[in-house]
């Protein structure tokens, strides 16, 4: 008996520890909401960046989140800034899913809002909800808006261009 006392009492601790890591996983993914846009445009004052808009469901996100995984490793300078458009309950997959793209340390957010198409409103008037959505802001925080893959030749052009000139 104090045996099998002993096995449940290590399989609980087990049990609280791992979702303390599963927790501590996803602890940096930030709520996207109203005003986050102009929070993440604030931190990055005169600097050129990526923000990139994905979902769990999108069929295309993986291929083009791989790429950019790629392309951050080659261009540390490159700064990139994820937002998935799920919902909140989908936090902990989402950041299993930045982790298994190499991702986990890029910046991330999650639509905190129950009401998405505001979200989107506020980015952009012209973004119907199509992923991936991705935005190139040049240093003056001009947006170049691209929606479905982004070609990689592009982005590394823009790269050369907008951010190995800061």
């Amino acid at each position: 008996m104090r045996m099998l006392l002993a096995i449940l009492l290590f399989a609980s601790l087990g049990a609280v520890q791992a979702q303390g890591q599963s927790q501590d996983q996803y602890q940096d993914i930030r709520p996207f909401q109203p005003g986050s846009l102009d929070d993440i445009r604030a931190a990055r004052s005169d600097r050129a960046f990526l923000l990139g808009f994905w979902s769990l469901d999108c069929a295309y996100c993986p291929e083009e989140m791989a790429m950019l995984a790629d392309i951050a490793q080659q261009h540390p300078e490159l700064d990139i800034v994820l937002v998935a458009t799920d919902s909140p309950q989908d936090s902990a997959q989402v950041a299993a899913r930045l982790k298994d793209l190499g991702l986990s340390a890029t910046e991330a957010w999650l639509f905190g809002d129950a009401a998405p198409e505001r979200l989107r409103f506020e980015i952009d008037r012209r973004w119907y909800g199509e992923l991936p959505r991705t935005y190139l802001f040049d240093a003056a925080h001009n947006a170049t808006a691209k929606s479905g893959m982004l070609e990689r030749a592009a982005l590394e052009q823009w790269i050369e261009d907008h951010v190995q000139r800061n």
